[in-house]
């Protein structure tokens, strides 16, 4: 069993920047793709950012030039930094472990095999 632990979320101005970490724990962090995912109130759970086992990455569209994602296999930590941050980018964020590696359903909660507990992030306007 794999535990994963977010923290880094908070209160922050539109505009501003915040960096999530999740760490894994277990020997086997650096076999695993990881991703975070979000959910707003009253919105189903999103995916956001992914990476593979390699470091490839995917983003969310409305992300893209604003977060980024990645990992420390060394630390056994993935990150989210996040920038410009805007007011609909509250919610809380998971952070999530693929215990296949394989990256191909990195967009979908199925995909994925453990899940942190989240962390709150909000965007005041």
């Amino acid at each position: 069993q794999v535990q994963l632990v977010e923290s880094g979320g908070g209160l922050v101005q539109a505009g501003g920047s915040l960096r999530l970490s999740c760490v894994a724990s277990g020997r086997t962090f650096s076999s695993y793709a990881m991703g975070w995912f979000r959910q707003a109130p009253g919105k189903e759970r999103e995916f956001v950012a992914g990476i593979s086992t390699r470091g490839i990455t995917d983003l969310k569209d409305s992300v893209k030039g604003r977060f980024t994602i990645s990992r420390d296999n060394g630390k056994n930590t993935v990150y989210l930094q996040m920038n410009s941050l805007k007011a609909e980018d509250t919610a809380v964020y998971y952070c999530a472990a693929d215990r296949s590696g394989r990256f191909t359903t990195r967009t979908r909660e199925i995909g994925y095999d453990y899940w942190g507990q989240g962390t709150q992030v909000t965007v005041s306007s």
